[in-house]
């Protein structure tokens, strides 16, 4: 689709583009992977916040929703379930991979969803054509955040729903940076945190985000915090952090003497998480609500 945005419009930014190409890099190939071979227990694992997107629909009211960064699938079929056969929900993200695992989990669960590859930052969405719009944790990787929600408020019908979970700041969240402060010694050339860029943290900003979304044509913007308990097998510890974040990025890359000195160290670290055969900490989000301006 062609674009008429003129040569000096911010959205042809290249930084902007090199972003967006290193989201759909990483998302298409290890980390994509990644996630699906890790699904079920990420499912399991971030439950709690799942129910927040589901519970905003009434069982069997139908409708149509889209669901933002949906990743393999799990909330997407949570919400079909829910909207029952007068409904369906669509689910849109860059990762092919992610995509695959999406459609044969709504297969199983023979529910009405479907699915885009598509960046939703851009993608040309029919107009109007959603009656509410969710995320799970599918929002923060945007490099131009009001560009992003615009077009999906040009997806939504007038008066929309508007909801999705997203973390809070970096130091409510100690379980999430473990492993990075402890392989920081290890690894000196891990990347370093850039409040509100592109990645997990990007929306920890509240009055931020209230910003960005009245920016972008929503309205009535209510933000909460939500703590979730989140528990997982000790048995997942060190696969979880030897796969996920900057540390298990960077260990695709390591030597095998490296790495098993890293995951050592990190899996030490993590000690005060572990409670017998479980690890537990607490997800601190923001769930926050709008609807699409008039």
């Amino acid at each position: 689709m062609e674009s008429d945005r003129g040569a000096d419009d911010p959205a042809d930014d290249p930084a902007d583009d090199r972003a967006g190409n290193e989201q759909m890099e990483r998302w298409n190939g290890p980390t994509g992977n990644a996630w699906v071979e890790a699904q079920d227990m990420l499912d399991a694992l971030f439950a709690p916040l799942e129910e927040l997107l589901v519970d905003a629909f009434s069982a069997g009211q139908g409708g149509r929703v889209l669901d933002v960064g949906c990743g393999t699938g799990g909330t997407t079929v949570a919400v079909a379930r829910r909207l029952g056969p007068g409904g369906r929900c669509v689910g849109v993200d860059i990762s092919e991979p992610m995509l695959e695992a999406a459609r044969a989990r709504a297969e199983r669960a023979g529910v009405r969803a479907s699915f885009i590859r598509a960046d939703a930052q851009d993608h040309d969405f029919e107009p109007g054509a959603f009656d509410a719009v969710v995320s799970r944790f599918g929002v923060m990787f945007f490099p131009d955040p009001v560009r992003a929600f615009g077009n999906l408020r040009r997806a939504a019908k007038e008066d929309a729903v508007l909801r999705f979970v997203v973390w809070r700041g970096l130091a409510e969240n100690p379980f999430m940076t473990t492993a990075e402060r402890a392989a920081a010694p290890l690894m000196p050339n891990l990347p370093k945190r850039v409040p509100d860029a592109p990645g997990q943290f990007a929306l920890a900003d509240a009055d931020r985000v209230r910003r960005l979304l009245e920016e972008s044509g929503w309205a009535g913007v209510g933000i909460r915090p939500v703590d979730a308990a989140c528990v997982m097998p000790e048995t997942e510890l060190a696969p979880y952090f030897s796969r996920f974040g900057p540390v298990g990025i960077a260990l695709r890359e390591t030597d095998a003497t490296t790495r098993a000195r890293v995951v050592e160290s990190v899996r030490g670290a993590f000690e005060p998480f572990v409670h017998d055969a479980q690890v537990r900490f607490t997800a601190a989000c923001w769930q926050i609500d709008a609807r699409a301006a008039g």
